[in-house]
């Protein structure tokens, strides 16, 4: 598969602590190299992996979660050319496992905002997520 680069992105609110908003990201992406930066609410953790190995966590999460069929379709519809977006709430990470979210408005805390840059978008869901019979 050709090159992936992972981003991954979550507000740090003055009500929460650095460690667990970096656990819930440990939980879904393994050990992503991560920075924090202040922002204007609080600070911004910022996360950054390259290649399927930042995925290989996030993809086996998926299956035992058993929520692939549901992944794909949410993938699927944040294709924006060669770059996949999707949000997953932060709260429910940190509990070790996957839902996913809306940008704004549905978790109180503010979502995971995960963003995938790749060739095939496409190749990449299928390896991600593949169909379930």
């Amino acid at each position: 598969m050709d090159e992936v680069k992972v981003l991954v992105e979550a507000e740090i609110n003055p009500t929460e602590t650095d460690e667990k908003v970096k656990t819930s990201i440990a939980n879904v992406f393994g050990s992503i190299p991560a920075t924090i930066t202040p922002s204007s609410s609080g600070s911004m953790l910022t996360a950054e992996g390259e290649g399927l190995n930042a995925l290989s966590g996030f993809r086996d999460l998926l299956r035992r979660e058993k929520v692939r069929a549901a992944a794909r379709k949410i993938f699927f519809r944040g294709i924006r050319e060669k770059t996949i977006i999707f949000c997953l709430n932060k709260q429910v990470a940190f509990a070790n496992h996957i839902s996913f979210s809306q940008e704004t408005g549905e978790s109180p805390l503010g979502p995971i905002k995960v963003t995938i840059k790749c060739q095939n978008p496409s190749e990449l869901i299928d390896w991600l997520a593949p169909r379930t019979p």
